[in-house]
C-alpha cells in the first residue's frame, strides 16, 4: 500500500508547514504573544493549510504523525497567548527616572509627561521623514505609541545617562500583564528596530540579538522589506551604496592582518575594493574583546555577521568598537555563536 502523502501543490501546504515550523522555533525561544500578534495570524493561517493536507495523508501511521505535529504547534500559540508577557529585567543599571509617558516623537524618541525628552537606547530605528525608510518609520512610530501609552516609564542606564543632545538616554520598562518589559526587546521582536551597534551592557545584548534573530526569521515588520537586508562582504558594491547608514554584513573572513594601531578582518583580498571590519589596537579595546571570549584573529576563516555604520576608507568598512557587534554564525545552521 502506497503511505505517501498526496503530493501537495507547488508552495501550497508544504511550505505552510515549513514556515508554521519556523514560527513554532520563534515562539518557543521568546514571548511573541504581546510583541508580534501577527505572528500567532500567521501561524494560524499556515496550520489550517497544513490540516487541510494533513488530512488528506495515506497512512494511519502518517496522518497521526502530522497531526501530532500539527495539535503541537497549536498548543505553543495557546501557551504563548495564556503566560504572561516575558520581563527583561537583565537590561539596564540603575533608574535614572520613572514617569508617566507623553507624546511620541518618532520609532525611538518620546517625551515624558513633565517634558523631558527620552531616546531609547541600544537599537536602531528607521526614520519616519526619509522617503526609503518612510513605511517602516512610521510603523515603528505608531508601535512605540501603542507600547508606552498610558504607562508609567521606567529608564534605566545603560552607558552615559544622557546623549550630546541632552535627551535622557536609557532602556525603558513598562508594566504589562502583572511583569516589566523592556521597549527596546518589544520593538525588535516585533520587527520594528534593530539592534545598535552600542548597547552598553552584555546580558541586555544577548537578549536583544535573540529576539532581532527570530524577528528576522519570520521577516517580521522591517526584516520583511529587502531594503533592510542583511548584505553580503562578498558584495562590496552593495555595501558601498550604504555609506553613511547603519547595515548589517555577512560573510566568511578570509583574513585578519594587524597595522599600526588597528586590526583588519579582511573579506577580500584588495583593500582598496573589499570589505573589512576593523578594531583598534589599544588595551581598553583589547581587554573588553578578551573579555567576551571574541578572539579577533580567530575569526579568519569564520562566517560572522557584524552590525555598524558603513564607512569608506579604501573599501567599505565597519568599525566594530565594541564585541556585541560581532556575531560568529553556525557552520552549519542559522544559530550563533555570540561572545560569552
Amino acid at each position: 500500500m502506497n503511505t505517501s502523502p498526496v503530493p501537495p501543490r507547488p508552495g501550497g501546504p508544504a511550505r505552510a508547514f515549513r514556515k508554521s515550523l519556523r514560527l513554532l522555533g520563534n515562539l518557543a525561544r521568546h514571548d511573541l504573544a504581546a510583541l508580534a500578534p501577527q505572528s500567532h495570524i500567521s501561524l494560524v493561517m499556515m496550520t489550517g493549510s497544513w490540516l487541510s493536507w494533513g488530512l488528506r495523508v495515506r497512512g494511519r501511521g502518517a496522518r497521526t504523525l502530522m497531526l501530532a505535529v500539527l495539535l503541537a504547534i497549536l498548543l505553543a500559540l495557546g501557551l504563548s497567548l495564556a503566560a504572561p508577557g516575558r520581563a527583561v529585567a537583565a537590561c539596564g543599571q540603575d533608574t535614572i527616572a520613572t514617569a508617566r509617558a507623553g507624546a511620541v516623537i518618532d520609532g525611538r524618541t518620546f517625551k515624558l509627561a513633565d517634558g523631558r525628552e527620552v531616546r531609547l537606547a541600544a537599537i536602531e530605528v528607521p526614520r519616519a521623514d526619509a522617503p526609503a525608510s518612510h513605511a517602516a518609520g512610521k510603523a515603528a512610530q505608531r508601535t512605540l505609541a501603542q507600547l508606552i501609552a498610558g504607562h508609567r516609564v521606567t529608564l534605566k542606564r545603560v552607558g552615559t545617562k544622557t546623549d550630546r543632545y541632552g535627551r535622557l538616554f536609557a532602556i525603558a520598562f513598562v508594566q504589562r500583564d502583572g511583569s516589566e518589559h523592556a521597549v527596546q526587546h518589544d520593538l525588535v521582536a516585533a520587527g520594528h528596530a534593530r539592534v545598535s551597534s552600542r548597547i552598553g551592557d552584555k546580558d541586555c545584548a544577548t537578549d536583544l540579538l535573540a529576539a532581532e534573530q527570530a524577528a528576522r526569521a519570520a521577516k517580521l515588520g522591517l526584516w520583511a522589506d529587502p531594503y533592510y537586508g542583511t548584505k553580503q562582504a562578498e558584495a562590496p558594491a552593495d555595501i558601498l551604496a550604504e555609506r553613511g547608514r547603519f547595515a548589517l554584513v555577512e560573510g566568511k573572513v578570509l583574513s585578519v592582518r594587524a597595522s599600526g594601531g588597528t586590526i583588519y578582518v579582511n573579506f577580500g583580498r584588495r583593500w582598496s575594493r573589499d570589505f573589512a571590519v576593523t578594531i583598534s589596537r589599544s588595551k581598553r579595546s583589547q581587554r573588553a574583546f578578551a573579555a567576551a571570549g571574541l578572539e579577533p584573529k580567530a575569526l579568519s576563516g569564520r562566517r560572522i555577521r557584524v552590525r555598524g555604520w558603513i564607512e569608506v576608507r579604501g573599501g567599505p568598512r565597519i568599525y566594530a568598537a565594541r564585541p556585541e557587534q560581532i556575531e560568529i554564525l553556525g557552520v552549519n545552521s542559522a544559530t550563533e555563536a555570540r561572545p560569552k
